[in-house]
């Protein structure tokens, strides 16, 4: 079966009214549902689609249908926030106006049943004296409620729930929305309004959780379209004002779990806020703060907070004073209000226990981090940065001038607990201060932690003054006004948690009743450490007025005292400590002074630094964005296949309607079948065909068996009827009776007064005969009476005496252990200082072994700079003595050549000159060579800088011979480096020749010795001898020698 066409909305609103008028309204509400849930409806213009959602909120409000209008309400939401906002806010407003006039409705509707249930009553009941009928106590027993309360119950209770659903629906729809945030905030109010209304305090709860769980998400679907940013002043106002308000109905309501959670709350925001919070906000808070922590017991924070509280309305006095802010932005601060509010600051500082109450087991308990934690929130909920103190919030009311404000009995009351030393008058100049505190309903609260701070003080004083007292004096002493008076186990049980925490050092005696204060120089009043059990809200010397310091506090203090005492003794003994304490200062200015550009200049490379930073952090920031924007397309990617999905689950969901339809349609004919069959016979029920989808084969059993439930109800009624007849003929019998009950009762009086005579006598004489007895008994004891008394002495001197002599072994047991510690404190003494010395000592020779040691190790430097000195000067001389002979193997190999060069100017003038032969001579010239390849004679061959120094040494030799040819010296090359082309051959380091000029200079040196021995007439060069001597290597590492060489030199 295909699914119905989509029709035009306004062809639904039509259609919807029709069925209205024909009493067919759910039928109504599920076609106007269909059509706004249907995706179609997402294409039609908002204006026709508005009508439609008005009608299915006034239907679903009236058939209580909140899930089908939140369905309908989330998918008219979708369609219209891209367009039109306004259309929403209204829809939602008249849903929630509908939904609250429903229940004002029925309230009305549940006092008028419960007025006209009361007028019945009164009018059907028979005795106006009988204030309860049986009835009604047998319901009262059962149900343990009255009759109001079941009447709201029944007919106002459902739409409290309805509108409480209405609420979070409203909620849910509009949270994270930043065109909605109005919307949002009005309706959290209205939320609030109904719980302190009608009381509900549960609902509350869930408010105040749903609320903090839409800001908490806030921050995760930020990237959304159109969600909220708390970044923005204006939206953060609107949540510090929904926050405030609140605070405002938790405290209304007491839930104070509720209002510190709500207290953090605003904190978070005011963090996260930019702009200032208005004063008069403030002010709400510190004042709901220090109705929580009153509640709490917390009176420390609770000072604190009335202390902030104080602080502001001071500032905001000035602030409007000077006209720097608005009179509407600040809480009122007339003189009386800031007289009233110096009043609490004082009497809350006072009434913080010096000794805490609290109970605990030792350090580990009142000290852990748990702890810490908890006194570091509040700290930081008053906008504090550290820790309040007792000590600290007097300081801080000096500071202020609050005593002046304060009013005069509270000024007293500080002075007489703060100032003034009057042990034995204390409680009686504090009573008349507590009887007018005790008048303010306000201050009423703070007189039992007075009376612990003034108790405290009472023995404070008393132990400054008395070693011991009576306890029954100090019941004398502790007397306050009446309504307030403390007994004597209240006092012991003060000692005992003071003696516990570590405040007082008491022993009580309750066989004499006396109060011992402990004066041992080796007891201390105080906790040892910071983190003991001890609770004291003051600091290790106190506030309270001292006549002399304890033994224990001398023994304390001694080497303090010692240490400024020696202290100043040195200034008198050396007048230039003085002064060599100003230079070091100025020495440590010198340096600071020298240190300043060193510092600046790690500054601006720290600045640089951190500038790197911010930008490889904007480097960051980019890679996220893009990450986030891939991440929001695979976003948009399963969002439409979760689209796919929900119209492939629509599809589903209509084949499945369409086989529902078919399968209902079978059952009503089955069902008419049956109902045909019940009109038959003389007990037959008249059953509407018509209403057939509120019937089933169930159903009509279920009647037939009504039916005959019915006959039995009959039944009962008649047995009724007849069991209240016989109860009136019992009434009537007993009516008739009562007239003869005064008779019988004078004839049982007088019955019951002659055995009363009777045991009265009997009573008497057993008396008179025990009295006799006991008269008797006593004159027989009283002659034991001597003995008794004899024996009881004697015990009693007998216990006397052990006493004594077991308190004398005490005490020289005591004198024993005293004597022991002294000897054991001295040999403690003389063993750490023999151990400090033996610690210098070792330190000492630490220091010569590292002194020793560093000038073996510098001496073993030196002697290694010497070495390497020496070495790089043989190294040196090693490379001169080789340069040298680098240098004479030049000059060798020069005038070899000089002569070489004669010899063949010699040979050529003798012969007859022929062209022909020029180049074939020239090319044995150029190749004479020991060994190696022929050198080529190339195209544009130039001679080398080596065959030009060659020429010059030749020619120079030669000239007593005359001139050479021209002919053949142009082109005569006959040195071993001679080239056609390029550049001059380098020398490179060390000036040392290469293995063709040393062959070359070989070959010359044996022709020169050829042509000497030929010609005795030619004149032999002054070098001549120089070819005798022989090359040796110089040994120098890594220098090679020609195999040659070496065969020549073996």
């Amino acid at each position: 079966m295909p699914p119905p066409p989509h029709q035009k909305p306004e062809n639904v609103l039509k259609r919807a009214q029709e069925l209205i008028g024909v009493n067919q309204a759910p039928a109504a509400l599920n076609l106007l549902h269909d059509h706004i849930t249907s995706k179609r409806s997402r294409n039609v213009p908002i204006v026709s689609l508005e009508p439609v959602m008005l009608l299915l909120v006034e239907l679903s409000v009236e058939q209580k249908k909140g899930k089908l209008a939140k369905d309908a309400l989330y998918s008219y939401k979708n369609i219209a926030q891209n367009s039109n906002i306004s259309t929403i806010e209204l829809v939602l407003k008249k849903f929630i106006e509908l939904a609250a006039e429903k229940v004002t409705e029925a309230q009305k509707r549940a006092d008028e049943l419960q007025s006209s249930i009361e007028a019945t009553a009164t009018a059907s009941i028979d005795d106006l004296e009988a204030t309860e009928t049986p009835e009604s106590i047998l319901l009262a027993t059962v149900s343990g409620e009255q009759s109001r309360d079941r009447t709201e119950r029944a007919v106002v209770t459902p739409w409290l729930k309805f509108l409480w659903e209405a609420y979070r629906t409203v909620l849910d729809i509009l949270r994270n929305n930043a065109r909605l945030e109005i919307l949002y905030q009005s309706t959290a109010m209205q939320a609030f309004d109904f719980c302190l209304k009608y009381q509900r305090k549960t609902e509350f709860r869930r408010l105040c959780e749903l609320l903090r769980n839409h800001v908490q998400t806030a921050a995760k679907y930020s990237s959304q379209m159109h969600a909220i940013n708390l970044n923005d002043p204006d939206t953060l106002q609107r949540h510090l004002e929904t926050r405030f308000q609140q605070l405002n109905v938790a405290v209304e309501l007491e839930l104070w779990q509720e209002a510190f959670r709500s207290v953090e709350d605003i904190h978070t925001l005011l963090n996260l806020s930019k702009r200032p919070p208005k004063n008069i906000m403030m002010a709400n808070y510190y004042e709901k703060l220090t109705r929580i922590f009153l509640v709490g017991e917390n009176y420390l924070f609770h000072a604190a907070a009335w202390s902030r509280y104080y602080t502001l309305l001071r500032q905001s006095a000035a602030l409007v004073a000077t006209g720097q802010s608005k009179k509407s932005d600040n809480p009122s601060a007339t003189e009386a209000d800031l007289q009233k509010a110096a009043s609490f600051v004082l009497l809350s500082a006072l009434s913080i226990p010096v000794i805490s109450t609290s109970r605990s087991r030792g350090a580990m308990v009142d000290f852990d981090e748990a702890k810490k934690n908890k006194n570091s929130r509040l700290t930081h909920l008053l906008g504090m940065s550290t820790a309040p103190t007792r000590a600290g919030l007097f300081g801080d009311a000096h500071s202020k001038s609050l005593l002046k404000r304060a009013r005069p009995e509270i000024k007293d009351l500080y002075n007489i607990l703060e100032v003034d030393f009057h042990p034995l008058s204390i409680c009686q100049k504090i009573s008349p201060i507590l009887t007018k505190i005790g008048a303010d309903s306000e201050m009423e609260k703070y007189i039992l932690p007075l009376q612990q701070v003034i108790l405290t003080r009472l023995f404070q004083q008393l132990s400054q003054v008395y070693e011991s007292v009576n306890l029954a004096f100090v019941e004398s002493l502790a007397q306050f006004p009446d309504p307030y008076q403390i007994t004597r186990s209240t006092i012991e049980k003060f000692i005992m948690n003071g003696n516990k925490k570590g405040d007082l050092s008491i022993r009580m005696d309750h066989a004499t009743g006396v109060l011992n204060f402990d004066k041992d120089v080796f007891t201390s009043s105080k906790a040892v450490h910071a983190g003991s059990a001890a609770g004291s809200a003051e600091s290790p010397v106190g506030t309270v007025q001292r006549l002399q310091s304890t033994p224990s506090e001398i023994i304390r203090s001694q080497l303090s005292r010692l240490t400024s005492t020696l202290y100043t003794t040195c200034f008198y003994v050396d007048p230039s400590l003085r002064q060599r304490q100003i230079e070091a200062r100025q020495a440590a200015l010198a340096r600071a002074k020298a240190g300043a550009e060193q510092e600046h200049r790690e500054t601006l490379a720290r600045k640089d630094i951190i500038q790197k930073r911010k930008e490889e952090a904007s480097e960051l920031q980019a890679k996220r964005e893009k990450e986030k924007a891939r991440q929001k397309r695979l976003q948009e990617q399963a969002l439409a296949e979760a689209e796919e999905r929900r119209l492939a689950q629509e599809q589903k969901e209509r084949e499945e309607k369409r086989l529902k339809d078919e399968r209902d349609r079978v059952r009503r004919e089955e069902l008419k079948k049956q109902i045909a069959d019940l009109k038959i016979g003389p007990n037959a029920i008249d059953i509407d065909v018509e209403n057939l989808d509120e019937l089933d084969s169930n159903r009509l059993r279920a009647m037939k068996l009504a039916q005959l439930e019915r006959e039995k109800n009959d039944i009962n009624e008649k047995l009724r009827i007849t069991g209240k007849r016989i109860d009136h003929l019992e009434r009537a019998f007993r009516k008739e009776e009562a007239k003869k009950l005064p008779e019988d009762y004078a004839k049982q009086r007088e019955r019951d007064v002659a055995a009363y005579e009777a045991v009265k006598a009997q009573t008497l004489k057993e008396a008179e005969e025990k009295h006799k007895e006991a008269v008797e008994l006593k004159h027989r004891l009283s002659r034991l009476m001597p003995h008794y008394e004899s024996f009881r002495k004697s015990l009693h001197d007998r216990r006397r005496d052990e006493f004594e002599k077991r308190q004398r072994d005490a005490e020289r047991e005591l004198e024993k252990q005293i004597t022991a510690r002294k000897k054991e404190y001295r040999e403690r003494k003389l063993r750490e200082k023999r151990e400090r010395e033996e610690k210098e000592r070792a330190l000492r020779e630490a220091e010569e072994r590292a002194e020793r040691e560093k000038r073996e190790q510098e001496q073993r430097a030196e002697e290694k700079r010497l070495e390497l000195a020496r070495l790089k000067e043989k190294r040196e001389k090693e490379r001169q003595e080789t340069l040298e002979k680098v240098a004479l193997q030049q000059r060798r190999e020069e005038e070899a050549m000089a002569r070489r060069q004669a010899e063949r100017e010699r040979e050529r003038d003798r012969m007859p000159p022929r062209r022909e032969a020029a180049p074939l001579d020239n090319r044995t010239a150029s190749n004479d060579r020991p060994a190696g390849p022929p050198r080529l004679n190339l195209v544009g061959a130039k001679p080398s800088w080596r065959d030009r120094e060659a020429s010059k040494n030749a020619s120079a030799s030669g000239g007593s011979n005359g001139p050479p040819s021209r002919t053949g010296t142009p082109m005569e090359r006959t040195d071993s480096n001679e080239r056609p082309s390029g550049p001059p051959r380098l020398n490179l380091q060390g000036n040392k020749p290469s293995w063709r000029e040393r062959e070359a200079a070989k070959a010359a040196q044996a022709t020169s010795g050829a042509a000497g021995a030929s010609k005795d007439s030619a004149p032999a060069p002054a070098p001549a001898q120089a070819p005798s001597e022989s090359l040796k290597p110089s040994g120098a590492p890594g220098k090679w020698v020609p195999r040659h060489l070496r065969e020549k030199q073996g």
